[in-house]
């Protein structure tokens, strides 16, 4: 797990809400604080979809709504002169983006060995934090995934210009 200090937040907001950027991560959760409160559950209601609607969306099998569902609404909320007092999105890697991920990288650890793969945002004080981390379904003192899922984190804001600071 690393904490990296996002250092043009502006920019980073911009390609956060305005561009497809981060719309391949699921998002489970978000916190977003103007006004009032608004706590989004972004765990999917496949009732609400037919099965039809579920295999065109590419939603079947999947616990949490794609960012690419969700970031219009966020950025209603987040829209306007004054920025939030603040936020705090939990970004979280598909199935299929997991399956990549652990073949990309040669890892010992299988899809049914992890619980999830974590990217969360965390806004407040006019600071920008971005948090990794990794939950498991197993016990294991191997921390190569986390290593090497830290590195994917940093090198995936490098390539995409957006500057941080490491903090941990």
């Amino acid at each position: 797990m690393i904490s990296l200090q996002i250092t043009d937040v502006k920019d980073f907001m911009y390609q956060l809400l305005k561009t497809e950027l981060f719309d391949h991560f699921l998002m489970p959760e978000a916190v977003i604080t103007t006004a009032v409160t608004y706590h989004v559950d972004g765990h999917l209601n496949t009732s609400f979809y037919s099965e039809d609607e579920l295999e065109i969306l590419g939603l079947k099998n999947l616990s949490a709504a794609p960012f690419s569902l969700l970031r219009a609404n966020c950025f209603e909320l987040i829209k306007g002169k004054r920025t939030p007092s603040y936020f705090k999105f939990v970004f979280m890697l598909s199935p299929e983006n997991l399956k990549n991920t652990l073949l990309s990288i040669k890892s010992p650890f299988t899809e049914n060995d992890i619980s999830g793969v974590y990217l969360n945002l965390h806004y407040q004080n006019q600071t920008l934090t971005c948090t990794t981390g990794i939950s498991y379904q197993i016990f294991s003192t191997d921390r190569s995934f986390e290593n090497e899922w830290d590195a994917l984190v940093c090198r995936f804001l490098k390539n995409h210009g957006i500057s941080y600071e490491i903090l941990s």
